[in-house]
């Protein structure tokens, strides 16, 4: 199983989304958020909450970042039993994030970007785990 999205954020906060279509594979623009599955709903605010980020610093420290892009892919690799059996064991699960800086940076600047991506709430809760508690309410 698989997901990917690009989100595409300018220095005005204009966000641009592309999403895998899941029977050709190929990005198509997504205008509408019902357009992603719940894999690209959580890629894109992993994604949104990081352009976000990494905007609101450059603008309060000065730095010329005009836009930034973010490729993100989930993806769920399946353990089996045996070789020959159809019993999955077990699984693991990640994402890897792509980013690209546009602007007159220096690498200096680019890899304090790139540190400062981690400090994504999101981000944060994804990486340490979060619980969920849920209730069922009564009318």
């Amino acid at each position: 199983m698989s997901e990917r999205i690009i989100l595409h954020k300018n220095n005005r906060f204009e966000v641009s989304l592309w999403a895998q279509d899941e029977e050709s594979g190929k990005l198509t623009s997504v205008s509408v958020s019902h357009a992603l599955n719940a894999y690209g709903l959580l890629l894109a605010g992993l994604g949104s909450c990081t352009t976000d980020i990494l905007l609101v610093y450059a603008m309060n420290h000065g730095l010329d970042l005009k836009e930034v892009q973010v490729e993100l892919d989930y993806e769920r690799d399946y353990k089996k039993d045996c070789e020959n059996c159809e019993k999955v064991k077990e699984y693991s699960e990640y994402i890897t994030m792509e980013l690209r800086f546009l602007g007159n940076l220096t690498a200096e600047q680019m890899q304090k970007l790139f540190q400062i991506s981690r400090l994504c709430p999101i981000h944060k809760m994804l990486k340490n785990g979060v619980e969920v508690r849920s209730e069922m309410k009564k009318e």
